[in-house]
């Protein structure tokens, strides 16, 4: 059986720039980019979201809430910094180290002999390795799978620690609603509480077979879930599937020339940073992100040997269709990535 510890950096952004500014502790902040800019909130302190403030909120919606937040863009290089620094203390635990993003990571402690080899202790010491060298605080979740140990580090949020002992599972998993299920989305929930499922005991009341035809292959995955069951190993490589980029425009864009027009700028990014990844990387297919003015969006991709220009002007055009003539407030495009090969490749160049 595994010991799976999930790390997760409290507000992660927020927290660097309070330790290195402690004016900026007891006050609402906000890292993201400017409200007249259409910036959106990539992170705020526990402070800022007593007002309601969260992730991915536009800018001008969080200073409504709370007209006195205080909103910094933020410095990449500053957090990925950090972000190395807890890396290398993690390193000294284990190997087996699954990064998410810069301010969270599965760690698989199942062969350490650390403190008897308990996932509890070493989580216990990690967490204040991390308080005391880097001066920030990570809240962390132990468990038997991924799964498991991503949910309980959540559940004593800021600075904590949750354990879901191997004999817990059961009763744990039982009263647990499904919308903290992975893959379960809001849409998700309210169809599944529409069929009278509400918690993962409602799940396992339903005979698989049922599940499946009301749900797919998700209604199989929902019902292994429903038992705290995750197989998925702690995997120290992860395979990138797709490179992007994406901008919000300060103007909304009500025809499609308009989309248009913002390509090659589009593509110079992508192509600087598909040339920026580490290793040889192979395109596989073209995608387009639309999102309009009243924050709904659409993709549209194509599997491509090839990508030019012309294939990225095709999937805009038919991504703004689909719109119904609503204007559109942000741009992106970006490539799925495959296994290498030796052949090159043409790309979209303008």
């Amino acid at each position: 059986m595994r010991k799976v510890i999930h790390c997760d950096c409290d507000c992660f952004y927020a927290a660097v720039e309070m330790r290195d500014n402690p004016a900026l502790r007891d006050i609402p902040l906000a890292i993201g980019g400017a409200a007249d800019r259409r910036g959106v909130i990539a992170t705020c302190n526990y402070e800022a979201r007593r007002f309601g403030i969260h992730s991915a909120m536009s800018t001008a919606q969080a200073l409504k809430r709370c007209p006195a937040l205080t909103v910094m863009r933020g410095n990449m290089e500053k957090y990925r910094a950090v972000s190395q620094q807890i890396m290398t203390i993690y390193r000294e635990v284990t190997d087996l180290i699954e990064p998410l993003s810069l301010d969270e990571a599965y760690l698989d402690v199942s062969g350490s002999q650390m403190f008897d080899g308990s996932a509890t202790r070493i989580a216990e010491y990690l967490r204040r390795r991390v308080k005391e060298e880097v001066g920030i605080t990570i809240s962390a979740g132990v468990a038997p799978n991924k799964f498991l140990a991503k949910i309980a580090s959540d559940w004593d949020k800021p600075d904590g620690l949750f354990v879901i002992a191997p004999q817990d599972v059961t009763s744990f998993v039982e009263v647990l609603p499904v919308a903290k299920l992975h893959g379960v989305g809001k849409k998700t929930a309210a169809k599944l509480a529409r069929a009278g499922i509400v918690t993962c005991h409602d799940v396992l009341q339903r005979p698989l077979a049922e599940l499946v035809e009301k749900f797919g292959v998700f209604g199989e995955r929902l019902y292994r879930l429903s038992q705290g069951i995750d197989e998925r190993p702690v995997q120290v490589e992860r395979r990138r599937k797709s490179v992007s980029v994406e901008r919000t425009y300060a103007e909304d864009f009500d025809a499609v020339e308009l989309c248009l027009a913002q390509l090659p700028s589009l593509l110079d990014d992508l192509a600087r940073r598909f040339d920026a990844l580490k290793g040889a990387k192979r395109i596989q297919g073209a995608l387009v992100k639309v999102k309009f003015a009243d924050f709904s969006q659409t993709t549209v991709e194509q599997q491509a040997k090839t990508v030019s220009a012309t294939l990225f002007e095709a999937l805009m055009r038919e991504g703004y269709s689909r719109g119904n003539g609503k204007a559109v407030r942000l741009l992106g495009i970006g490539y799925r990535l495959g296994d290498t090969e030796d052949q090159p490749q043409q790309l979209a160049l303008w």
